[in-house]
């Protein structure tokens, strides 16, 4: 009996694994639809060049990649996905803006409305929350910390870097495509290089049983098949300090 019950354990784990990965590869060649909407050829759209090169980091099957191309092109028919942005507010006012990309406009904002409402938060109207983030290139690289790095890093362009699992090399929003493209020339590994909504600010929360809110509702946003990206002006740092 407890070989069935571990066969049945290991079998449901699979299966929200791949329910989760299939979430992911959705997400991910909406993103890509978004894109190709302003040209198919991504060696002459930047935007679709890295969206399909953060698709194929997460391993999707190419037949994925390029179904998305000819439906962000129009060369399916059907519905075109549009891209959606949603801002709102969470426990301790901490400020959340949300990217989503869909078929069904009305749909998509019930889901993330309800998100908000079930976890604490609420929506905001268009500007409210937006203006205390500011609009940045990220490129996040695979290489050290060291002082030789971060001078090509800053020779190449970069604003700033910080040292995450990875370097995260900020950069000016115009220039994402550029710097991209030289820190590539100079024989860094790209991982991701996307657009990013960056808090000017961040909220201190007074208490953990707060901070856990805001990361449900994070999760609960990002768990949505619509949502592509979610952004916060909450210190995870001092939240965890705590």
């Amino acid at each position: 009996m407890s070989g069935h019950s571990k066969w049945a354990t290991i079998k449901r784990q699979k299966g929200v694994n791949d329910a989760k990965r299939g979430q992911l590869f959705t997400k991910l060649a909406n993103s890509i639809s978004v894109a190709a909407k302003n040209g198919g050829d991504p060696s002459m759209n930047s935007t679709l060049a890295m969206a399909i090169e953060k698709a194929k980091a997460a391993n999707v099957p190419n037949s994925n990649i390029e179904r998305a191309i000819k439906r962000g092109t129009g060369e399916l028919g059907g519905e075109q996905i549009e891209e959606y942005l949603f801002e709102g507010y969470g426990p301790g006012g901490v400020g959340v803006i949300v990217e989503a990309a869909s078929d069904n406009r009305n749909r998509t904002s019930a889901e993330v409305r309800t998100a908000f409402t079930k976890n604490g938060g609420s929506l905001a109207e268009t500007g409210a929350v937006s203006f205390q983030f500011e609009r940045k290139g990220v490129i996040r690289v695979a290489a050290d910390d060291t002082e030789e790095n971060l001078l090509r890093l800053i020779e190449a362009g970069a604003d700033d870097v910080v040292e995450e699992d990875l370097l995260a090399v900020y950069v000016e929003m115009k220039k994402l495509a550029e710097v991209r493209s030289k820190i590539a020339g100079d024989g860094f590994k790209i991982v991701s290089a996307e657009l990013s909504y960056e808090p000017k600010n961040v909220v201190e929360l007074d208490d953990q049983a707060k901070a856990v809110k805001v990361q449900k509702l994070l999760e609960a946003l990002e768990d949505l098949e619509d949502v592509t990206n979610t952004y916060s002006n909450f210190d995870w740092a001092e939240a965890a300090n705590e």
